[in-house]
């Protein structure tokens, strides 16, 4: 890492950048397997909770302030998963990227602030604290 505390800052919003551009196919929501008791009289589904009909897959998510539901067929959930993770590591980083582009704008303010403290040395020595009596 960089001496300079911008430079790693910056290097690390780089870093972020680089790791999004390889992220694949995105879906936003969660993928949950459901089961579910029909309405026919009879049915096994209603005597047994084990007997239930399904597995189903559905993908649930709110996109602009609408949530939506859609079933997954089975050889799609490989693809949906997938995507679901590509999602979730995008928020991550846009998360990590806004924390570090704060944290850089507070050392930039910080040196326009004080552009003396910059340029001295900090002392390596810690110092002596005053008692009072």
């Amino acid at each position: 890492m960089p001496a300079d505390p911008a430079a790693a800052l910056q290097q690390r919003i780089e870093q972020i950048k680089a790791e999004i551009a390889t992220l694949g196919p995105l879906r936003p929501g969660t993928l949950s397997r459901q089961y579910n008791v029909c309405g026919t009289p009879g049915c096994r589904c209603k005597d047994d909770p084990d007997q239930r009909h399904g597995p189903y897959h559905q993908l649930s998510y709110t996109w602009r302030g609408r949530s939506r539901s859609e079933f997954v067929r089975e050889p799609e959930i490989p693809r949906v998963q997938e995507r679901v993770r590509n999602y979730a590591r995008l928020r991550d980083l846009v998360d990590q990227w806004v924390d570090t582009a704060i944290q850089l704008a507070r050392l930039e303010r910080q040196q326009l602030r004080y552009p003396q403290e910059n340029l001295r040395p900090k002392s390596r020595t810690p110092r002596k604290r005053r008692t009072t009596r």
